[in-house]
């Protein structure tokens, strides 16, 4: 008897036919439980990073942090632009109080300056020739003496005589000296020095970025 033919069934041959057969699997059900616990974190996740970034839009905090960055930065640039102001302004001539000297060989120069530096507003000190150093020395229009912190009002000074040489020394006090020169004409005219001591005031113009702060 084949072993296909069951007992009982007649001696009876059966064909087992097809091509499908059990196979072992496993259960899809907790594969579908995970990815859908997974997926479901991440929608959570997303869900609330949203909201949080809406919260922020509209309850302003963005916007107030970079308000704050801004005015910061303002206030940086209206601080320097209002110390670099600050070292700009200069002494008037009425605090400064000059010396005239003559180191040439023509009279009456020292004393005919110092009448015009003191109707333009500068006290006037010592009037005479100039020192052994510098007497028929200058060759210049001029040179203006001052102590070693004056560069402030030697240029004031300046603007009453055109292309004299500054220069500084170790003097004590804060009294300015004016030594005509051999090339020496005259002051600068009253309207031109008024004109570059104007210019010597005035501040530096804000940079373009300041306006919009």
């Amino acid at each position: 008897m084949s072993m296909l033919t069951p007992p009982g069934m007649g001696g009876k041959k059966y064909r087992i036919t097809g091509d499908r057969y059990p196979r072992m699997r496993r259960p899809r059900h907790r594969r579908r439980i995970v990815l859908t616990v997974v997926a479901t974190a991440c929608a959570l996740g997303l869900a609330g990073w949203g909201t949080l970034q809406l919260i922020d839009v509209f309850g302003g905090r963005g916007n107030t942090a970079q308000a704050s960055q801004g005015t910061a930065h303002c206030h940086g640039k209206t601080d320097t632009a209002q110390a670099r102001t600050a070292a700009r302004k200069l002494p008037a001539p009425g605090s400064l109080t000059v010396n005239v000297f003559n180191a040439t060989p023509r009279s009456g120069l020292a004393k005919r300056t110092a009448d015009e530096l003191q109707k333009r507003g500068f006290n006037i000190g010592k009037v005479g020739n100039a020192p052994a150093a510098y007497d028929k020395k200058v060759k210049g229009s001029g040179i203006l003496l001052g102590p070693e912190a004056a560069d402030g009002p030697l240029k004031v000074l300046a603007t009453q005589l055109t292309g004299a040489q500054r220069k500084t020394d170790g003097r004590k006090g804060t009294d300015l000296d004016l030594i005509i020169g051999d090339t020496f004409k005259d002051l600068t005219t009253q309207q031109n020095a008024a004109k570059s001591l104007a210019l010597l005031n005035r501040p530096s113009p804000a940079p373009a970025a300041d306006a919009k702060c």
